[in-house]
């Protein structure tokens, strides 16, 4: 077993992966328009990424924390600096794309008609006016469509292009207001 750097925590997928990330390794990017996010300040975001993660790591002296757990934490820290991210009176459900799923339903042609099903579902949870876009299953998706047994190069140029195609799929939809956007 390889032992982790004191200054790291052990980030657990919903996957059942486990990632070794330091502070300064963590990258967070909100995407959208929601109450507060015109005022989030990348410095101030980055200042308190690092103060949930020191609350993890020294305060409740824990070596692995769940993505859920931290992403929970973080939002009431910035709660508690008067930002409200996705608003108080969010819907109890958010509405949900299975990336892996679209991905087996376009297995024959791959790529040919995995982006246009994935910009038509962007749509159709639109018309929902979440103020959440949920899409999970990434890494999934990405290898049906690599054709890949093990994560590659290629399957990070794909994860990149998929990643790229959903941000500028929102940015070009006029319902885009307050909306933020996750892909998991």
């Amino acid at each position: 077993m390889i032992a982790l750097q004191s200054d790291c925590l052990i980030f657990q997928l919903n996957n059942g992966e486990s990632i070794p990330c330091s502070a300064e390794m963590i990258s967070i990017e909100i995407v959208g328009t929601a109450d507060g996010l015109d005022l989030l300040d990348p410095k101030m975001l980055r200042h308190a990424t690092a103060s949930v993660f020191h609350y993890f790591k020294t305060e409740l002296d824990r070596e692995s924390v769940t993505v859920g757990e931290f992403a929970q934490a973080l939002e009431k820290a910035l709660h508690g600096l008067g930002l409200t991210l996705f608003g108080e009176n969010q819907k109890s459900a958010t509405p949900e794309a299975d990336l892996a799923l679209l991905a087996r339903e376009s297995a024959e042609n791959l790529e040919l008609f995995f982006f246009p099903r994935l910009r038509d579902e962007l749509r159709t949870q639109l018309r929902h006016s979440p103020r959440v876009l949920r899409f999970r299953g990434l890494r999934g998706c990405v290898k049906q469509l690599a054709g890949a047994r093990r994560w590659s190069l290629r399957c990070e140029k794909m994860e990149e292009q998929i990643v790229e195609y959903l941000r500028q799929c929102l940015t070009a939809e006029p319902q885009k207001n307050e909306c933020a956007l996750v892909v998991e």
